[in-house]
């Protein structure tokens, strides 16, 4: 648990899931500048905190009803978690799938990694804004590029960044009502390669703002893609854990066209992508369930047959296998005896030692110079 001190009083501060082994703090320079800065400005109206990553900025600022606009399940989660300990009320809690305010006066914009994600919201968000509202983004240093500054530029109006303060920077953005930026170029679909592993070469995939690899197919999926299970009994459950786009759950239906597939991703526009390309490429009578939610911690010990798995090995700018290993733990918990795990990563993040430990064997399926594709068996 972290403390953050600004002028708008204390918080007590976690991520989410709270796990005492990440010693990450639940916020940064970035959101202590912002906060120090607004504290000069008495902001009114409807404030709206886009990007807000584990609640810090809506937390600090309670008192003024933010809207939180979040992608993220576990953010949101983690903000949930940090208003009650604080005992704060009036916040607002929406997605990037959930319909924006109509009017906003102070708009609050955490830079996200994804360029994508900020030029959609921004999109989203331009028509609530007028002259008068007041934009302010923050992030670090190296977070905050001259694409950023250009977004800002082109979708809310003249844009410009302070000084930086412990590595960390603010862009002001002046909202121009005569700006047309025109419409957001999300969702973007794409065709797959034709030389793509069968049976998905040559469909077509949507993805929505801020998914993983959204132009084009992830050089890991390729490779899983490649080395996928093959049919099993009528029936049987299958999970993409961590689905992004979707586009290895729809092969795995493709190859079993007797599954039930379960997509599930922390990211509501990951779901959102997976949901449109299961249903623009998926046999007609396909059984799929799109999931937004922990991994798989809700779902019930011994009720899948097969998780495929491309677990990220960052959270934000921060390197960890935190979250490799709760998929991996979640997923073991929800095979039945016999299911299987079957995972892609790079070689040298070393899941094949994990996977031994949790699940007592592991066997290398595939492997080239960069990647390999393990399966671990419940015993």
């Amino acid at each position: 648990m972290n403390r953050l001190t600004t002028p708008w009083g204390e918080c007590e501060l976690t991520r989410f899931p709270e796990d005492p082994r990440d010693q990450l703090r639940a916020w940064d320079a970035a959101d202590e500048y912002l906060l120090n800065h607004l504290a000069g400005l008495d902001p009114s109206g409807t404030v709206a905190v886009v990007g807000d990553r584990w609640g810090a900025l809506v937390t600090s600022l309670a008192a003024l009803a933010p809207v939180q606009i979040s992608d993220s399940y576990l953010g949101q989660r983690a903000t949930r978690a940090n208003l009650a300990r604080a005992g704060a009320t009036g916040v607002t809690l929406l997605t990037t799938r959930d319909t924006p305010p109509e009017r906003v006066d102070v708009l609050l914009v955490r830079v996200p990694k994804s360029l994508a994600l900020l030029e959609d919201q921004l999109h989203r968000l331009a028509p609530a804004l007028h002259a008068d509202t007041l934009v302010i983004g923050t992030g670090m240093v190296k977070e905050v590029h001259t694409s950023t500054l250009r977004l800002f530029e082109r979708i809310v109006g003249p844009t410009r960044t302070s000084l930086a303060v412990k590595k960390a920077r603010l862009i002001f953005a002046t909202p121009d009502p005569a700006l047309t930026p025109g419409p957001s170029p999300w969702p973007y679909a794409y065709d797959l390669p034709a030389d793509a592993p069968a049976p998905v070469a040559g469909l077509t995939v949507t993805n929505h703002a801020g998914v993983f690899c959204a132009d084009r197919l992830d050089i890991g999926t390729r490779f899983l893609l490649g080395h996928l299970p093959g049919p099993g009994a009528p029936g049987r459950r299958i999970a993409d854990l961590g689905c992004g786009n979707g586009v290895v759950g729809l092969a795995a239906a493709l190859t079993d066209p007797g599954a039930e597939l379960l997509f599930v991703d922390e990211s509501h526009q990951a779901v959102a992508s997976a949901e449109a390309t299961f249903l623009a490429n998926a046999p007609r009578g396909a059984k799929a369930e799109f999931r937004i939610g922990d991994g798989l911690a809700d779902e019930p010990p011994g009720s899948l047959d097969v998780v495929l798995n491309n677990p990220p090995f960052h959270s934000h700018q921060a390197t960890t296998d935190a979250t490799a290993r709760r998929m991996f733990t979640d997923a073991r918990r929800a095979l039945r005896p016999g299911g299987e795990l079957w995972v892609v990563g790079n070689r040298h993040l070393g899941h094949h030692g994990t996977l031994r430990r949790l699940f007592g064997n592991c066997r290398l399926v595939a492997s080239d110079p960069k990647f390999v594709v393990l399966k671990a068996v419940k015993r």
